[in-house]
């Protein structure tokens, strides 16, 4: 596999989706360069792995994806992204589909997942991720619609 270096990565990183999109990818394929080139360079970072600590700061989320990544790549597809995009900032609510290996053959898990995106002067980058316990169930959406038609 090619090593990515973190100057080719940040010229594809000029949307929260672009982030998104490589921060999902590099889970997939085990790659903590990859992973760490879609984090900002700022101390005050934050990362929540469902049911582990907040982690805060590039040190810690590198130490925690290494710890990941030491039992292979994860088998996750976002989905159902919810965004909200304002001057300079998204958040992003998504469904992450995880493939799980279990006694009784693979199975899928869904995670809640919260990834909060800043543009900075290099491009678009992950500030936060936080996400929720998994559940064998998809979770359900309640969406309000609204009381008068018009």
């Amino acid at each position: 596999m090619a090593r990515i270096k973190k100057a080719q990565v940040v010229a594809m990183l000029t949307s929260p989706e672009d982030v998104e999109a490589q921060f999902y990818e590099a889970l997939r394929e085990g790659n903590l360069g990859k992973l760490m080139a879609v984090w900002a360079e700022d101390e005050e970072v934050v990362c929540i792995h469902p049911g582990g600590p907040r982690l805060v700061g590039p040190a810690a989320v590198r130490a925690a994806f290494e710890a990941v990544f030491s039992n292979g790549a994860v088998a996750v597809q976002p989905d159902n992204v919810r965004r909200v995009h304002a001057m300079g900032l998204a958040v992003h609510s998504v469904v992450e589909k995880v493939q799980i290996h279990t006694d009784q053959g693979p199975r899928l898990g869904y995670v809640m997942a919260t990834n909060v995106y800043l543009k900075t002067s290099q491009g678009w980058r992950m500030v936060a991720h936080h996400a929720s316990p998994g559940t064998p169930n998809e979770p359900p959406e309640l969406v309000e619609t609204p009381s008068v038609l018009h």
